[in-house]
């Protein structure tokens, strides 16, 4: 009995392949959450890519006053300085990759996080700088970005990010 890829790869089953790429680019949000790793998202923006985005800070406004119900507004900036409301950008987007540095603490992913929750759209998070960190420092950052992303990557490089994002299509 053949082995079930044996069988796919099999001239009856070749047929049934696609031969093509996915039709359209993922649209690709990538937020910086400190200082460190803006300089990076910064170096991989210049990059030409097909429908990602790059940000490279976090604010918040309207936190709630004495008896008034939650309405928070967080704001991203873009490379060009401009505002853009965390929850837009995250309705146009089909995956949000945070960036943080191993020992921040990264408590933005929280407020991305939920956005991208109430939406539906994935998560990433990419860890970077680990190498010159401890493993508590690098604990710290796991811990607070866990709960907040699919997948959660320890990057041995910067490098790692383009490569990523090229393999993503973004």
């Amino acid at each position: 009995m053949d082995s079930e890829s044996a069988r796919m790869s099999s001239a009856a089953e070749v047929r049934f392949r696609v031969d093509y790429p996915n039709s359209k680019p993922r649209v690709v949000k990538v937020v910086a959450l400190d200082t460190p790793s803006e300089r990076v998202v910064k170096r991989v923006a210049q990059r030409a890519w097909q429908r990602a985005t790059f940000f490279t800070s976090i604010r918040f406004e309207g936190a709630p006053r004495g008896g008034e119900s939650w309405s928070m507004q967080a704001w991203l900036g873009d490379l060009a300085g401009r505002a853009k409301a965390l929850v837009e950008e995250v309705a146009g987007a089909d995956l949000v990759v945070m960036v943080s540095t191993a020992g921040s603490s990264a408590q933005a992913a929280a407020v991305i996080g939920e956005a991208c929750a109430a939406r539906k759209v994935m998560t990433m998070a990419l860890i970077i700088g680990s190498e010159q960190q401890s493993d508590e420092a690098l604990s710290k950052t796991l811990a607070t970005l866990r709960p907040y992303a699919s997948m959660l990557v320890v990057a041995n490089g910067d490098e790692y990010i383009e490569e990523m994002l090229s393999a993503l299509r973004a």
